[in-house]
């Protein structure tokens, strides 16, 4: 009989391999854990969706706001906002814990809403009781990092958990965290409640995995069309509560000059880590370091341990977590079958929306910078929104695109764009990537004016390139 225990069934790692394995023959009992309360996994109830319910808020304000054949300044019911986010995210969240439900009605499956820990080497606590699985997969997701700075006890900060539950919002704000948290929330602050915003930016620019090209056009965007301070080159020193109840963040610039920000609220949005608190994952041997999950999805310490989504630490973004449950699955009948484990390499496929979604960034596949970095030989090809007239039609004339070719045969890859519509386009360019199709096999031509019109005006330009 072959046992598998999974840990964090509600989120879409667990319940992707939960989904396979109750239907692998090889597998004879499974029990699922998971403690959530009500349920329904991070990116349902604390993520991506609900924070895509405020951001469609934000986005139809600030279109309004910007365009010149409307008239008036409106402003968001954020009470209203909040309820129906609130309505969305419960039946999305129902509709998943359905699923595990449904699981869990099958005789060879068991469902237990408890915390679990390791007690000993592949030996899981489940409240009272205590299994000994053949294999175990660890899918706890992430939890909410926050930076450990002199004074940060001191002081409230509002996390992104906290910005998706606030009803009322702070005249002023300062933002620790300009990842793809604080790019998403940042102008939802200011659409929702007019927050005056300053936000620390470490580097020159934001978006790290971008071209410079990309950042730099963010940046125009935030500072333009939002009205955001966003103060570059400099990084958190400490953090004080000000004689009025105010925040004080003295940061310090790239020159070694330090500046003090005053703000009614801190806004922390500081990234996740993974949620391995409370498994004691000493007591099963393990340790959480670098490289502790190998490619296969298994654990460094423990062949028969699998770690997938947010919780292995590796790429914490809702498709790869599901894509690693279910080979966490097949690896394990692989393994019983003694056949040869299958490795987990992902074409890079990220979508940000920032620009409250009005001007969001997608790439697929390599940007011109990777490309020169695995020294490969390319011809990198941008074309401007403003180029086609169809974004001057809708009032979003922001941004760009840029593809890459492979410069002996044209293979397409990697595409990158800030710009309307920009994430819509993202699937299309990753079937084009992964297929590794040649720039001269894909037709350059729209059926209809549109925004993808920009992706025919760089495969236009990237043929005549090769």
């Amino acid at each position: 009989m072959t046992h598998v225990l999974v840990i964090g069934a509600y989120g879409s790692a667990g319940v992707a391999a939960a989904t396979d394995l109750a239907e692998d023959p090889a597998v004879d009992r499974l029990t699922l854990v998971d403690d959530g309360d009500p349920g329904g996994g991070l990116c349902i109830l604390r993520g991506c969706m609900p924070s895509k319910e405020l951001l469609s808020a934000a986005a139809h304000r600030f279109q309004v706001r910007h365009d010149d054949r409307l008239e008036g300044d409106p402003s968001l019911a954020v009470e209203t906002v909040i309820d129906t986010k609130d309505e969305h995210i419960e039946n999305f969240a129902a509709h998943r814990r359905g699923a595990v439900n449904r699981l869990a009605d099958r005789e060879d499956v068991e469902f237990l809403t408890e915390s679990a820990s390791f007690v000993g080497d592949r030996t899981v606590a489940v409240g009272d009781r205590v299994f000994e699985p053949d294999y175990v997969i660890l899918a706890t997701g992430s939890s909410i990092s926050l930076p450990d700075l002199p004074g940060m006890d001191s002081v409230d900060p509002m996390t992104s958990a906290d910005v998706l539950e606030a009803r009322e919002l702070p005249d002023s704000g300062v933002v620790m965290g300009f990842g793809v948290v604080g790019m998403e929330l940042v102008p939802y602050l200011r659409e929702a409640g007019d927050v005056d915003l300053t936000v620390i930016e470490h580097d020159d620019r934001p978006l790290d995995d971008a071209d410079d090209a990309f950042g730099d056009a963010i940046l125009d965007i935030y500072r333009g069309a939002f009205g955001i301070d966003v103060v570059t080159n400099a990084h958190e020193q400490s953090i004080a509560r000000t004689e009025d109840g105010d925040v004080r963040l003295t940061v310090e610039h790239r020159d070694g000059a330090t500046e003090a920000i005053e703000a009614e609220q801190l806004f922390a949005f500081t990234g996740r880590r993974p949620a391995l608190d409370g498994l004691d994952l000493n007591a099963a041997g393990l340790d959480p370091g670098s490289g502790w999950v190998r490619n296969t999805m298994q654990a460094r310490d423990d062949d028969r341990i699998f770690v997938v989504g947010d919780a292995n630490g590796r790429e914490p973004i809702l498709h790869v977590a599901k894509e690693e449950g279910f080979l966490a699955a097949e690896n394990i009948g692989n393994h019983l079958a003694g056949e040869p484990l299958r490795e987990y390499t992902n074409t890079y496929h990220r979508v940000v929306f920032s620009g409250a979604g009005v001007y969001p960034y997608a790439r697929v596949g390599h940007s011109a910078a990777s490309a020169a970095a695995a020294g490969l030989d390319v011809e990198v090809v941008t074309r401007e929104a403003s180029q086609d007239g169809v974004f001057k039609t809708k009032a979003a004339p922001e941004g760009l695109a840029r593809l890459v070719v492979d410069a002996d045969d044209g293979t397409v890859l990697g595409y990158q764009g800030l710009h309307y519509h920009a994430d819509v386009m993202a699937k299309t360019m990753q079937v084009i990537i992964e297929n590794e199709l040649p720039v001269q096999s894909v037709p350059d031509r729209a059926y209809h004016p549109t925004t993808p019109e920009i992706i025919d005006g760089l495969l236009s330009a990237a043929g005549e390139a090769v």
